[in-house]
C-alpha cells in the first residue's frame, strides 16, 4: 500500500455531522487532558516517548485534537494522509517508537468512548479505526522517506 491507496481508504470516511464537530471541539481540551493524563500513567511510556520527550507528546496529543478537529470540519483526505505521515516522519526521527502510535489512537478511543455521545463516538471511531488499521503502512512509509532523507544527506556530505 501507497500513499495514493491511503487516500483512497481515506476518501472512504464519511464526513462528521456538525453537531458532533461541536461536541468534539466543546471538550477537546478535556479530552486532551485525560489523554495525557492515562499516556503519563503508563509504565512503558518512556520505551514509547523516548527520554525527555513527555512534553513533546503532549504538545502532540493538543495538535493532533485541534488537527483532528479541522479534519472532522472539513474532511479532506490528502490533508489527512499528508499530515499523518509527515507526524510519523517528524515523531520518529524525534525517538518514538512505533508502539506509541497504537497506544495513542487505543487511548483516544477508550477516552472518546467514556466522554462523547454514542453518536459522536459513532462518527468520529472510523477515523480512528482506519489510522490504527494503516499504521504499519504510515510507519513504513515515513521509515523509507527517513531512510532516503539520511542517505542523501550523508552522500552529500561525502561529496563535499
Amino acid at each position: 500500500m501507497e500513499r495514493s491507496d491511503l487516500i483512497t481508504t481515506a476518501t472512504q470516511l464519511k464526513p462528521v455531522s456538525w453537531t458532533s464537530v461541536e461536541e468534539f471541539s466543546s471538550k477537546r481540551e478535556a479530552l486532551v487532558a485525560l489523554i495525557n493524563q492515562k499516556m503519563e500513567n503508563r509504565p512503558d511510556l518512556i520505551d514509547m516517548v523516548g527520554a525527555g520527550n513527555v512534553d513533546m507528546m503532549k504538545d502532540n496529543h493538543a495538535n493532533h485534537a485541534r488537527f483532528m478537529e479541522s479534519i472532522f470540519a472539513q474532511h479532506s483526505p490528502e490533508v489527512l494522509v499528508d499530515t499523518v505521515l509527515w507526524v510519523f516522519r517528524a515523531y520518529r526521527s524525534r525517538n518514538f517508537s512505533s508502539t506509541y502510535w497504537a497506544a495513542q489512537l487505543n487511548a483516544w478511543i477508550e477516552i472518546y468512548k467514556k466522554e462523547l455521545s454514542p453518536a459522536c463516538f459513532k462518527e468520529i471511531y472510523p477515523f480512528y479505526n482506519w489510522m490504527q488499521i494503516n499504521i504499519p503502512t504510515f510507519n513504513r512509509l515515513a521509515e523509507e522517506k527517513l531512510e532516503a532523507l539520511f542517505s542523501s544527506h550523508q552522500h552529500s556530505e561525502e561529496t563535499n
